[in-house]
């Protein structure tokens, strides 16, 4: 997005430097590794980088402003900003860049599921839209992932925008909504996720809830307790999505879009219904939930259901969920360990029951910032893998011996419970021990890197 760059100067206020070769509107990047000539640069910094040091070679690569919170960052002759913080400064171009956007704003958070239901409505959302849908690639979801997307959305290029929205502390989503004010917004769950962080339960359910605090048309769970309790205090009523096994009744009432099973897809407003026949071909209950989840919003933006039946089957995960991977043994992994809380555990394992063939062998690590519930939630996932019926679960991390209390207090044998201290002595089990014929689930938190596992195999 272009700015005018008098706006720039009212909205950040700070103090000017050389503006006489000021340019009339900027467009702002803050990695000088992809700065194009005419750009104007941004100098983020964090506990590892400091932007303000690389000023210099922002101009040589042709940055016409920069926009630094360190004196010592100017450059003589280049238009500067000086600010009190950048990432601050950051923010409130972005909140310029969203009032010049003229098309409509997806926001998502939830404690899972995020990265996911970005992924199916921005898929979704191209069928209308075609190239004019523009979601960030990864997760980048915090201050900084939010403002770039909002600060590269382009009215010649994108009518709709999808933003994936992340909290780790106390208040952060309200910050990110007051930036991209989303027009629809979809809370998947509130779940345990960084309650370490948060405090307690309230505070982590407020800041979730905050998604809906610009009026956003809000689209959530019927299975999730919170959304329910919550839902009378919303401005107009939600559009509710809902996945469940073929014959399961229906929860809500209004507007809901509801999956049975893989095959059904049920769309309920007021007395209306309609049933369509769908092909739904990703794994487990959540990820379904999720699906429906981005239906409703693809609707809430305009989508046609014939458009949406008719891209359901090409409908992918994105990277690190649920991904399949056959290694030449004849073993099958199955990686969803991009990261992990109580109820994600919990979902896959669900969707690792229907797996066929031979042994089903659950890896799973330990999960983090639960905070003092930590114990408890461990236990909870153990004794849920053993209500599943693995064959064998490898437990590891801080809580492994919770996993597996948990496990043996549900039922499954102390011999099929094994702890592993580190990654290269799971997978040399997993090299000594697993058939042909069996799949071994990964999960556990990012702070696991059980990636490694997955690499050391493929050797």
């Amino acid at each position: 997005m272009r700015l005018p760059f008098a706006d720039v100067v009212n909205a950040l206020g700070g103090q000017p430097f050389d503006l006489d070769r000021a340019p009339k509107y900027v467009q702002i990047s803050t990695d000088t590794r992809t700065l194009e000539p005419g750009h104007s640069f941004l100098a983020l910094h964090g506990e590892r980088f400091d932007g303000n040091a690389y000023t210099a070679d922002a101009v040589e690569r042709g940055a016409l402003v920069l926009i630094v919170d360190d004196p010592g960052a100017r450059v003589r002759g280049t238009t500067t900003l000086l600010v009190q913080d950048t990432l601050a400064a950051y923010l409130m171009l972005a909140r310029l860049a969203r009032d010049r956007f003229r098309g409509r704003v997806l926001g998502i958070t939830g404690s899972a599921g995020k990265t996911t239901t970005k992924t199916f409505a921005a898929q979704l959302l191209e069928t209308r839209y075609g190239n004019r849908v523009l979601a960030a690639p990864a997760n980048e979801n915090n201050e900084i992932g939010v403002s770039k997307l909002l600060l590269v959305a382009d009215n010649d290029k994108h009518d709709v925008l999808v933003i994936e929205m992340g909290a780790r502390h106390y208040g952060d989503i309200a910050t990110l909504v007051e930036t991209a004010r989303p027009d629809v917004a979809i809370l998947t769950n509130i779940g345990d996720a960084h309650l370490e962080i948060m405090g307690t339960r309230e505070r982590l359910e407020e800041t979730k809830w905050a998604i809906f605090s610009t009026g956003a048309r809000a689209i959530l769970n019927a299975r999730d307790v919170a959304s329910i309790r919550r839902a009378p205090s919303l401005l107009r009523p939600a559009h509710w999505f809902f996945a469940g096994e073929p014959g399961t009744d229906i929860p809500g009432h209004g507007r809901v879009t509801a999956l049975h099973g893989s095959r059904h897809w049920v769309e309920i407003d007021g007395d209306r219904e309609r049933t369509y026949e769908i092909d739904a071909r990703m794994p487990g209950l959540h990820n379904r939930a999720n699906l429906a989840a981005a239906i409703a919003a693809a609707l809430e933006l305009g989508v046609d259901p014939v458009q949406i039946v008719d891209e359901i089957p090409e409908i992918e995960l994105p990277s690190g969920r649920y991904e399949r991977i056959a290694l030449p043994t004849g073993v099958v992994l199955i990686y969803d360990a991009y990261n992990a809380n109580a109820a994600g555990m919990m979902a896959a394992l669900d969707a690792f029951v229907h797996e066929d063939g031979g042994r089903r062998i659950a890896l799973l690590a330990s999960m983090a910032e639960l905070g003092e519930g930590a114990a408890d939630l461990h236990r909870r996932v153990g004794g849920h893998a053993a209500a599943t019926n693995v064959d064998v679960m490898l437990v590891g991390g801080e809580f492994a011996g919770e996993l597996a209390v948990g496990a043996q207090s549900a039922g499954l044998p102390s011999e099929r419970i094994v702890p592993f201290m580190s990654n290269q002595q799971a997978a040399a089990w997993v090299r000594e021990y697993a058939k042909p014929g069996d799949t071994v689930l990964l999960k556990g938190s990012r702070k696991y890197r059980l990636e490694e596992i997955v690499e050391e195999l493929r050797r």
